[in-house]
């Protein structure tokens, strides 16, 4: 993948100078970020920085955001989630969150719900599978006995499953095991060259920037840097702060 191209054809996704608040405390200020189709663009930073807040702005799911979201040609600051996912978003959140009574196979037709995602339902349930080759082993298995991977593994199938236009995965390697990390990057891979654009929050960096044409870094709620993937791993501090060099 040519990480190190910036350039977009189009702007799929625009945020504008959004602040986000959860009643009368304010965790995210005027952050402003787009992310290209096609593309793999990545928030990088510490715990508490207010990447998934800023996540969430995104995705419909809190409601006390001001600043504007554009998203493939509508203007969509503050739908509700159900309507960003008609548009074509998927949000992936931290901790996975499957249905833990239902089976593999249930967990993923519940991520078909989208209208436009039921008639397409078999040819996604196909590419998930081919994706991830374990769910169908285990299609019939209730999700709640699987393992940490395998579930996330399901978190992602099921964000496919409505045919999205842009995925959002928040930490989707919290909890992995290294040797399942390195696995995640390449299918995050693979699905971006299947056509979906993705949007990561991620605290391996380096392993970010591994896959990601550009990339954000947030501090204390404010977004204090971006470039590309190349410009971000060359910057001293960047180095210093995130990959221990």
């Amino acid at each position: 993948m040519d990480a190190e191209h910036s350039a977009v054809d189009r702007v799929l996704l625009k945020v504008s100078h959004v602040d986000v608040f959860y009643g009368d405390v304010q965790v995210v200020w005027d952050a402003s970020l787009q992310v290209g189709a096609g593309r793999i663009v990545t928030i990088l930073g510490p715990n508490g920085a207010g990447k998934t807040s800023t996540l969430k702005a995104i995705s419909g799911v809190v409601t006390g955001v001001r600043g504007t979201v554009e998203f493939d040609g509508h203007l969509a600051s503050r739908l509700p989630a159900y309507r960003m996912a008609e548009l074509g978003i998927a949000h992936v959140p931290e901790g996975r969150r499957v249905f833990p009574q239902l089976t593999v196979l249930e967990n993923l037709e519940m991520g078909a719900y989208v209208r436009h995602a039921r008639s397409r339902r078999a040819e996604r349930l196909e590419m998930v599978f081919s994706l991830f080759p374990r769910l169908a082993e285990r299609r019939l298995q209730l999700a709640g006995s699987m393992s940490g991977g395998e579930q996330q593994m399901l978190a992602i199938g099921r964000g496919l499953m409505s045919d999205p236009k842009l995925l959002i995965l928040d930490e989707p390697s919290l909890g992995l095991m290294p040797i399942l990390v390195e696995s995640l990057f390449e299918t995050i891979g693979s699905i971006n060259r299947r056509g979906v654009t993705v949007l990561l929050v991620e605290q391996h960096v380096e392993d970010a920037l591994a896959i990601a044409h550009h990339a954000y870094i947030m501090e204390a709620g404010r977004i204090v840097m971006e470039g590309t993937s190349r410009e971000l791993m060359g910057r001293e501090e960047i180095r210093r702060a995130y990959l221990g060099i």
